[in-house]
């Protein structure tokens, strides 16, 4: 059963509006890539990671003691959100250091966090 507060009293379409929404609708393949990101981002585990590396750059071993996990748990996540853009990484002799990937990473991460505190 619909609740009908959730649609119009009667069905009317404006050919106008659809037109201008349709030529600005997304490619398939945008919506696809956004799909993928927005479930990446739907585990706290990496949400934590990424909290993590706003406010600086980590080994692995670091990033395990922070969040009080293995290293071979959070490499499976890092590896995870590497594969999602999200995060980049950079070997130092035997380590490995990981950093947010861009600033809009950074500015994603901060506005969702804004609308969840604000919103």
């Amino acid at each position: 059963m619909t609740d009908k507060r959730e649609v119009c009293d009667e069905f009317c379409v404006s050919p106008e509006a659809v037109s201008q929404v349709k030529s600005k609708m997304l490619a398939e393949v945008e919506v696809g890539h956004m799909a993928e990101i927005f479930k990446v981002l739907g585990d706290k585990t990496r949400i934590s990671i990424l909290q993590a590396l706003m406010q600086k750059e980590l080994c692995v071993c670091d990033i395990s003691a922070a969040l009080e996990m293995t290293p071979s748990a959070v490499s499976h996540q890092l590896r995870v959100l590497r594969q999602a853009r999200l995060v980049k990484n950079r070997r130092e002799g035997k380590n490995i250091y990981y950093s947010i990937d861009d600033a809009h990473v950074a500015a994603f991460f901060v506005q969702a966090l804004e609308h969840v505190r604000h919103g």
